[in-house]
């Protein structure tokens, strides 16, 4: 009886063992930082170092990415083939979420990106003048040579029924550029950018790349940069927000 229990023993400790291992909320993977939430978005900055890796973590919501500095990482996504991902500097994504994953900085390169989990339902995403979404509707661009080349650039990347993402160049002969957003909206520095916003009644805020902003629909705001170089950034505009609604 006794060798009979025992092996019944090891037999449940090895099942313990080959568990599959629980995917963690986002919150609780120690790689990703909670740096702006409301009622709209969650916005992490995530940073894994050379030759590390993320525990399994839990997408539930879709989210847009944005890679400061180029990446190369391998994306384990749990019950798929391991797929590598290579990303230039600025590089836009949008997921669907609903999977768990590990990120592993396997090339050598540290992964630096924000992540922006979408706390509204999206509907369908269509790219607009740029290929964010693989095999998504694409709709009419507009967008000319001569207007790349001005001093305020903007460059529509995609939208879903609740947003449109927009990345923005400013250069150094803009000046100050005033504005009064119609929306909510979510500003990301991108990489090698420093732009600082003077919004009413409130101090002067300079942004480094990868610091973020929330800007209030129907506030009065003016951006320009504090260098002699471009700076470029990303906007994420909240389509049923309006001058009325808070975060």
């Amino acid at each position: 009886m006794r060798p009979l229990l025992c092996s019944f023993l090891l037999l449940f400790a090895f099942s313990l063992s080959t568990k599959a291992p629980v995917a963690v909320p986002i919150p609780k993977e120690p790689h990703h930082h909670l740096v702006l939430e409301n009622s709209y978005v969650r916005v992490f900055r995530v940073s894994v170092p050379a030759h590390d890796a993320t525990l399994l973590h839990q997408h539930d919501v879709p989210y847009v990415y944005v890679a400061l500095g180029p990446g190369d990482v391998i994306n384990a996504v749990a019950g798929k083939p391991e797929a590598r991902i290579v990303m230039t500097d600025g590089q836009v994504g949008y997921s669907d979420g609903g999977f768990a994953h590990v990120a592993r900085t396997d090339s050598g390169l540290i992964l630096n990106n924000i992540i922006i989990e979408l706390l509204k339902p999206q509907g369908q995403p269509r790219n607009l003048c740029a290929q964010i979404v693989p095999g998504a509707e694409a709709a009419p661009c507009g967008i000319t040579l001569a207007d790349k080349q001005k001093s305020y650039f903007i460059e529509p990347q995609f939208e879903t029924a609740e947003m449109t993402v927009d990345q923005i160049q400013i250069g150094p002969k803009a000046g100050k550029l005033g504005t009064i957003p119609q929306t909510e909206s979510l500003l990301v520095a991108l990489n090698e950018s420093e732009i600082q916003i003077d919004v009413e009644g409130q101090p002067t805020q300079t942004l480094s790349p990868g610091e973020v902003i929330w800007l209030q629909a129907g506030s009065l705001e003016t951006l320009s940069i504090p260098g002699k170089k471009s700076a470029r950034y990303l906007q994420l505009s909240f389509k049923d927000s309006g001058a009325s609604a808070k975060p």
